[in-house]
């Protein structure tokens, strides 16, 4: 079942659509949906190494403006759709401290959490409630998921061959490693906001 995963994402990688729907995926992860765009942009650059520039350069604005629309549900939205968004991924508790932490260490809480695999929408949407200065999260933003994403882009299109090869040898355990990644990225979220 997981190789017939794998082989429909690598086709789907080329497919026609692939890009738009890299881009609803991204779009969606920075402000309500659980599934990070790596899971697509991986494939897609593996599939078309010649590529990797111009789909980082589409995972980065979409993920920056659907950061935006996170950010407007902090702001606009934080006591219905906000709250629930919160509540639902587990960090209701720790909303008030994070917001707090942006007084003094906002930037470098978008920055951090922007790289790693804890998930970006609760960073949007606290932006928007803490009331964090729009212009300069959005710049943050275009910095940390541009970085996050050209990374990935880089070290697919230098090492693409060798790292599909490690993939496809060893898919029971490159999935093992990337759920663990991302259970322990929302972990990590969880105790230290």
């Amino acid at each position: 079942m997981l190789r017939r995963l794998y082989d429909w994402t690598m086709s789907f990688a080329g497919h026609r659509h692939a890009k738009a729907a890299l881009g609803v995926i991204s779009f969606s992860e920075s402000s309500f949906f659980p599934i990070p765009p790596d899971v697509l942009l991986i494939p897609m650059v593996l599939a078309d190494r010649a590529r990797a520039w111009a789909l980082a350069a589409w995972c980065t604005i979409t993920s920056v403006l659907g950061g935006m629309l996170g950010y407007l549900i902090g702001y606009l939205l934080y006591d219905s759709v906000g709250t629930w968004l919160i509540e639902l991924y587990g960090y209701g508790g720790e909303v008030e401290a994070f917001r707090h932490a942006y007084a003094e260490w906002g930037a470098w809480i978008i920055l951090i959490k922007g790289l790693t695999p804890i998930p970006y929408k609760v960073v949007t949407i606290t932006s928007g409630f803490a009331g964090y200065d729009f212009l300069a999260f959005v710049a943050l933003s275009i910095i940390t998921r541009g970085a996050r994403f050209f990374l990935e882009a880089a070290l697919l299109r230098r090492y693409g061959e060798p790292i599909r090869a490690f993939i496809e040898r060893r898919l029971k355990l490159v999935t093992t490693i990337v759920a663990l990644v991302l259970i322990g990225g929302l972990v990590a979220a969880r105790y230290l906001f």
